[in-house]
């Protein structure tokens, strides 16, 4: 008999000739492996080629088998997707789940079809978040993580370490506090262990409906903090925004690229007629913004760059103002005393730490030429370019 959601076909295997069900995983299983042995971060699986995965350094790097086909990625993905989500699957043509390889992780799996075909991107999942020291994040993420109250935003694009950041936060609270964490992922990218603090993880389409629902049920279940995954609906932000305003730290993402952008993004969310008020909402319970992006460091690995704004009367005052709100990216970068930085001064300090190369950080700057000058303030020599 055939196994359950691989279908009466056989899948085919261009190497090595027709491959049951049982082999299928775990040759999949064992491309899961190498990932987790070369620390790397994604499994890529498209048909047409072989396996990728995402290596520490960034690069996508092949495995060596042959081109996969669409027969095999199919049986892959109807072995894998959970039976409940199977349905969504072939209505939406995309599907997010979590997935456990016995003896080598859990991971983060999204299948989705392109060009009529199969594809399964699968992300490694840890136990417990690192350390701040680990991840060299400043001093001051460490302390908007012991905000009582509030809101504090991780944003930046696909890929750029938020969730490892909010981890961090998360870990270091267990470590050192008697409280209860609710936390609200769609799915669950990190299991964390209670230590000193209770964490409850909810996951979106297996333990609640959705981050809304969940958000309102955890006002009742006597949390300290709350982590959203990610902020993407009127309703979810506007939940969010009322719970930082009645005594809980909140702590979630968006997918933007500076803190302006992210201001803006939290008020964009809203309607003309209610952006007002939000903007003063907003300026009194936001505590700070982690923008990040990952810069390749010259030992081939890669570090966070950050832009991190601290809410102070004076960002306050241009978060409510419209007209004023642009300026914020002057008073972070004059705002090192309460442990701000723009992005080309987080780089700069890359730089002289001699972690990351003055190449990689120009062309991971925002504003090249205003970072062009501050190397030469620091009489730092720039490469020409050939």
């Amino acid at each position: 008999m055939p196994r359950e959601g691989v279908g009466l076909s056989v899948a085919e295997n261009t190497q090595n000739g027709p491959v049951q069900a049982g082999d299928l995983i775990d040759e999949f299983n064992g491309w899961l492996a190498e990932l987790t042995a070369r620390e790397g971060s994604d499994l890529h699986v498209k048909v047409g080629v072989p396996p990728k995965i995402r290596e520490a350094t960034g690069a996508l790097v092949p495995l060596e088998r042959g081109a996969l086909t669409q027969d095999y990625t199919a049986a892959i993905a109807r072995r894998i997707i959970p039976p409940d989500r199977r349905e969504r699957f072939e209505a939406a043509g995309e599907v997010d789940f979590a997935y456990s390889a016995a003896g080598v992780g859990r991971f983060r799996a999204n299948v989705f079809r392109q060009r009529g075909t199969t594809s399964l991107v699968l992300r490694k999942l840890r136990y417990g978040g690192p350390g701040f020291d680990e991840l060299r994040l400043p001093e001051v993420v460490r302390k908007l993580s012991e905000e009582p109250r509030g809101l504090v935003l991780v944003t930046g694009p696909t890929g750029s370490g938020k969730t490892t950041t909010l981890a961090a936060m998360i870990e270091h609270i267990n470590r050192s506090k008697q409280i209860h964490i609710v936390t609200v992922e769609d799915p669950i990218e990190v299991v964390f262990r209670d230590e000193e603090a209770s964490i409850n993880q909810r996951e979106v389409g297996n333990d609640t409906e959705s981050f809304l629902s969940a958000l309102r049920a955890a006002l009742r279940q006597d949390p300290d903090i709350i982590l959203i995954g990610e902020m993407r609906d009127t309703e979810t932000v506007r939940a969010a925004l009322q719970a930082a305003e009645t005594g809980h730290l909140v702590l979630s993402t968006l997918h933007t690229v500076n803190v302006t952008e992210t201001v803006n993004r939290v008020v964009d969310f809203f309607p003309p007629f209610q952006q007002h008020q939000i903007r003063l909402t907003l300026a009194g319970a936001l505590r700070g913004i982690i923008c990040q992006r990952l810069v390749p460091t010259v030992d081939g690995g890669r570090t966070p760059g950050v832009e991190v704004l601290v809410n102070t009367g004076r960002v306050a005052e241009r978060i409510v103002d419209p007209d004023k709100t642009a300026e914020i990216h002057d008073i972070i970068a004059d705002g090192g005393f309460y442990g701000m930085a723009t992005f080309e001064q987080s780089l700069l300090e890359l730089v002289r730490s001699g972690r990351v190369s003055v190449g990689a950080a120009l062309e991971a700057s925002s504003a090249r030429h205003d970072f062009e000058l501050m190397l030469q303030q620091a009489e730092i020599a720039i490469p020409s370019i050939a």
